[in-house]
């Protein structure tokens, strides 16, 4: 029994992250490839050899289900730790009309189809209705990531996606127990009366939960080393505590509770974020896994085509209906509005929730709930495809997408970085400039860059920097420890290959790989002796930031020649009107058709009667 524990668990772990691995090495949304690997090792195995390769319930037995509950926990209480209420001030009656108005037209669709469709009793099409309410913020997420949407949707979806989904589930179990009680004369009265409580109760124990981990990390009450593993606790702890109060009622004390927590500002908890993402992609992996080679081939088949009309609905009818009512007078475009219209897959909630729900029907005398497993499984395959295949290209299609962003955040207001900013701006590239001192950015500002006054660092820059157009970040100051912070900060949002800090000056060089290890900073610019006290004293010297366009006649030997070798490269506008940029180990090649950015000394400029006549043209 040990040995097939050991290599149950151990096969869950190994087929998960692997898939998370293989589906991010051929650009696919990893759930599809997780639902594909989990079939195979379950039902599929199981039709071929009679014996499964992989039995959640002969590994786990009865924990399956109470491990599926505390995982789906953890979960949205990560998804609660990304929700910042800064965010609801543009989008917030849109999102509430969403979780609201929203969700019930999603569930009377998804009702009316089930029932009309797939021919399910009345009560079985309510509770697989409620089940779809929900939609998938484990998969919206890398997907918003991959499209990076211009102006509200991407906060809209964000915030829907992880409240809808302790709220779906609260409709769901109510209506099932409206089932098992038979009080299906008073349904939405019951329903009602029970989302109230649940959600008070909900809220009130997810509130404490969060005072109780903020008092005890203001008042350095926990080691450092202990934090995580208490806040980890403290998930578990209340999740249980309002189960056992109100049944599911867990699931919204634990959004609550993320949401308390990251939107105080007194208490730094982004070590704790940190460590929840990584167990969340561990944990999202191993339950698809778990779930989909729970899943009996019998269940598949019995599930029959009429499931892919079924889909059709919740896709053309269901979703877009939702948002158009949700979004009637919002101020939201109507090519944003047709995105949100496209974009409501359903996830590791819906697939926990219906395998749950039907166990404790059948046990109940209700076999033929058996059906809403496979038939939501076949939803989320189906969403997941279809939405993820065709979301980017629809984003770019209605003019919403950030495709290869090529605008640059700068980091420092000094005047090589004013000059280059200028520069960068005049060859046609989005320019943002953060600084927190005064004066400097003042200066920035009058000469018509945009500027943030602040630290780069706080919550407060995120929320306030229009990123919209930025791929890039550029740290410019002198302290090579901000630089490094700025570029760690920002390398989740850009990727680590876009976040580029200057080098340490000379005398710190050899030291500086002790100091600031590669994990921890950006990559190095333009030239290793290209540090800030050598790049503005050129510029207090008389050195000057400049563009030029190269052609056949005058290339980068004849820039040399014409500044007597005083010149260094910066960046690079290449045929693509990409922005390329210089760096310690990289050197775009200066081809004829590009623009160069660069820095030269004038004083040492030579100049000829015939110089227009080969193809000079400076900004």
């Amino acid at each position: 029994m040990e040995e097939n524990l050991l290599t149950g668990l151990a096969l869950i772990l190994l087929l998960g992250v692997g898939a998370q691995w293989l589906a991010w090495r051929i650009r696919m949304p990893s759930i599809l490839l997780l639902l594909l690997i989990g079939f195979t090792a379950g039902p599929v195995t199981g039709a071929i050899t009679g014996r499964p390769l992989l039995d959640p319930h002969h590994i786990m037995g009865e924990l399956l289900f109470p491990v599926v509950s505390v995982s789906v926990a953890v979960i949205l209480f990560e998804g609660g730790l990304s929700l910042r209420f800064s965010e609801l001030l543009k989008v917030g009656r849109t999102v509430i009309n969403l979780v609201s108005a929203g969700a019930i037209v999603t569930w009377g669709v998804a009702t009316a189809a089930a029932h009309y469709i797939l021919g399910l009793p009345t009560d079985l099409s309510l509770l697989l209705g409620a089940i779809l309410i929900v939609t998938g913020p484990t998969v919206i997420g890398p997907l918003l990531r991959d499209i990076r949407p211009r102006g509200s949707v991407a906060a809209v979806l964000k915030w829907e996606g992880i409240v809808i989904d302790p709220i779906g589930a609260i409709i769901a179990v109510l209506v099932m127990q409206a089932i098992l009680l038979e009080r299906a004369s008073d349904t939405t009265g019951f329903i009602l009366s029970g989302v109230l409580t649940e959600l008070a109760i909900g809220t009130a124990i997810g509130v404490a939960g969060a005072v109780i981990i903020f008092v005890t990390l203001r008042k350095y009450w926990i080691p450092d080393f202990l934090q995580n593993p208490v806040s980890l606790m403290m998930v578990i702890a209340v999740f249980t505590i309002s189960n056992i109060i109100k049944e599911e009622s867990g699931l919204v004390a634990v959004t609550v509770m993320g949401m308390a927590l990251t939107n105080q500002k007194k208490v730094d908890v982004r070590h704790i974020v940190e460590f929840k993402e990584n167990l969340r992609v561990l944990l999202i992996s191993s339950l698809f896994i778990l779930l989909a080679s729970n899943v009996k081939l019998e269940q598949l088949t019995k599930a029959g085509p009429l499931v892919i009309l079924f889909v059709i609905v919740l896709i053309a009818v269901a979703r877009p209906l939702s948002v158009f009512v949700s979004t009637f007078r919002s101020g939201l475009t109507i090519n944003e509005k047709v995105f949100l219209s496209w974009m409501a897959p359903r996830g590791i909630v819906a697939a926990a929730v219906s395998s749950i729900f039907a166990l404790k029907l059948v046990e109940s005398g209700r076999p033929e709930a058996e059906i809403i497993v496979p038939v939501t499984f076949a939803v989320i395959v189906l969403t997941v495809m279809v939405y993820g295949l065709t979301a980017g290209p629809l984003a770019q299609r209605l003019g919403i997408r950030q495709t290869n962003p090529q605008g640059v955040m700068i980091l420092g207001t000094d005047q090589f970085s004013i000059s280059l900013a200028q520069v960068i701006k005049d060859a046609g590239f989005k320019i943002f400039m953060v600084d927190n001192n005064w004066f400097t950015t003042t200066a920035a500002r009058m000469k018509g860059l945009p500027t943030f006054y602040g630290s780069i660092l706080t919550h407060c820059a995120m929320e306030n920097i229009d990123l919209d157009g930025i791929g890039r970040l550029l740290s410019l100051t002198s302290n090579d420890e901000v630089n490094s912070l700025a570029s760690l900060h920002f390398s989740e949002l850009f990727g680590r290959s876009e976040v580029y800090q200057l080098p340490p000056d000379e005398k710190e060089s050899k030291c500086h790989e002790a100091i600031t290890p590669l994990h921890l900073r950006g990559r190095f610019l333009f030239g290793p002796e290209m540090s800030y006290f050598h790049l503005n004293k050129a510029i207090a010297s008389g050195w000057i930031v400049k563009a030029t366009n190269l052609t056949e006649e005058f290339g980068y030997r004849e820039l040399e020649k014409k500044y007597d070798g005083a010149v260094e490269s910066l960046m690079l506008v290449n045929e693509k009107k990409e922005l390329l940029i210089f760096t310690v180990e990289e050197k775009p090649a200066s081809k004829p058709g590009c623009k160069l950015i660069f820095i030269a000394d004038p004083s040492k400029e030579i100049k000829t009667e015939n110089e227009s006549q080969k193809g000079v043209s400076e900004i």
